[in-house]
């Protein structure tokens, strides 16, 4: 018997063999989707609501009541790099947790930390490079100030990290370092001929050698305490954290300048919800570019009515919760910084 199907005439064996093939192929295709919705609904750092309110950063097992702070991803986004501290800064560790099964690991330390003040780690966008700062020693000389160092990836992990040369580190601090795609390098110090306390340059790679570094102009660097330094991959913005500006929040803000033909605008205060009159710092931008990672210290006051009266009760937990004013991380959509700043 022949059966007609559209304009196509068939067998009844031909019509079930093209049935069988056409509900298969949709079948693959839900089965695909299906997965790929998941897998967006469960990557580390998807905001599942795209609303420009904050969500703190892996709850319970990143941010904790334990003081952390400056978290940055690997390329895949599946390992969190991150700093804890000792309350009075007497030990900065560089951390990392993975993410399996849908949620992050028990934090584990770096192989090469531990032993010293390691902060700030910031990945290269090629996910090659690990930049961090560090009072570790060089050789037998010990060392009473901060210098960048650099870890590279191999196929059996990180390597042991080498200071960076002296277009880069002096003998003053030198607190965060990011790079750039072209291999440029954005870093703080505080080296003598500094408008502020601490102040922005950059060290510019060419040729396959770094420059000597040059200071940022007024647009970025003031009198005030400029920190840290996070160049997007193609340079066409820089977020800084900073303190005592005149349009400061409270205590350390993020703000961000644009590269404009070669220029740089005058940084701008992001404003809230991303800064708060706690110290708001140490921003990272997601392999994606898609989110900025940030550290704050805002505590429960902020979530209660101004000079509200505390029981003892309510004071012990509180001192003993995440947000008892020690770092944690946070989240946003990129587009709520960028947007409105530009």
């Amino acid at each position: 018997m022949v059966y007609k199907y559209g304009t196509v005439k068939m067998t009844m064996l031909d019509y079930n063999t093209y049935y069988k093939k056409t509900m298969n192929y949709f079948y693959f295709i839900f089965v695909f989707v299906c997965k790929n919705i998941i897998a967006q609904q469960t990557m580390p750092y998807s905001l599942m609501q795209e609303a420009d309110t904050l969500q703190m950063f892996g709850a319970g097992i990143i941010s904790t009541p334990v003081d952390e702070f400056g978290g940055c991803f690997s390329n895949d986004g599946k390992i969190f790099y991150y700093s804890k501290s000792v309350p009075g800064s007497y030990l900065y560790t560089i951390c990392y947790s993975e993410f399996k099964n849908g949620e992050w690991t028990k934090p584990g330390i770096m192989p090469f930390s531990g032993s010293y003040r390691d902060f700030d780690p910031v990945i290269s966008p090629d996910g090659k490079k690990m930049l961090f700062s560090s009072d570790r020693p060089i050789g037998n000389e010990i060392k009473n100030d901060y210098d960048i160092w650099m870890a590279e990836k191999t196929s059996a992990g990180w390597g042991e990290p080498v200071r960076l040369d002296t277009v880069v580190n002096s003998s003053s601090d030198e607190h965060f370092a990011s790079m750039a795609a072209n291999g440029n390098v954005y870093f703080s110090s505080t080296r003598p001929g500094t408008k502020g306390n601490s102040d922005i340059f950059v060290s510019r790679l060419v040729n396959g050698r770094y420059q000597k570094a040059e200071i940022l102009p007024d647009s970025v660097t003031t009198n005030s305490f400029e920190l840290e330094t996070v160049i997007a991959p193609d340079e066409s913005y820089l977020l800084i954290g900073a303190v005592g500006r005149p349009e400061g929040l409270g205590h350390f803000d993020i703000y961000i300048s644009f590269n404009k033909n070669g220029v740089w605008s005058k940084a701008k205060n992001l404003g809230e919800p991303i800064n708060s009159s706690a110290r708001d710092y140490s921003p990272r931008i997601t392999p994606d570019g898609r989110y900025m990672m940030f550290t704050s210290e805002r505590d429960f006051t902020l979530d209660n009515p101004p000079y509200k009266k505390y029981s003892t009760e309510e004071l012990m937990n509180y001192f003993q919760s995440i947000k008892n004013g020690l770092g944690n991380i946070y989240q946003i959509n990129i587009k709520y910084v960028l947007e409105g700043n530009n």
